[in-house]
């Protein structure tokens, strides 16, 4: 149980220190032994500079960290074709962690894609 606890904090210390700053691969590497999700932070943040991440709920069992979370940022990049909105967004994610020596050395992530093409103008989910 202390070891949960103790990465259910270092999720939160990672998200906070990452959430409304540039994401670069300095500040990632105190946190993250796992380059794709470094690759898709970077990219990201391309699309979403500076973007906020929230925690909603935070649970753990063993090395795993289940994240339930909010994505908050504005438009500013191209995002798999669409050209920047300038739209603001927020949308829902869930995330696990996978902690291995004090870093996350993997993870699975889903997203409300839906609902963030929508927020973005270029589809209408209640149509």
């Amino acid at each position: 149980m202390e070891q949960e606890k103790k990465n259910k904090e270092f999720v939160i210390r990672y998200l906070n220190a990452l959430s409304g700053v540039t994401k670069t691969r300095e500040i990632m590497a105190e946190y993250l032994d796992d380059e794709e999700l470094v690759n898709h932070a970077i990219f990201f943040d391309s699309v979403f500079p500076k973007y906020e991440m929230f925690a909603d709920e935070v649970t753990a069992e063993g090395n795993r960290v289940v994240v339930r979370a909010r994505l908050k940022g504005c438009h500013k990049g191209e995002l798999n074709g669409i050209k920047p909105t300038n739209r603001n967004v927020e949308f829902p994610f869930f995330i696990s962690y996978d902690i291995e020596n004090g870093k996350i050395v993997h993870h699975w992530l889903i997203a409300d894609q839906m609902m963030l093409m929508e927020q973005l103008g270029v589809m209408n989910v209640n149509a």
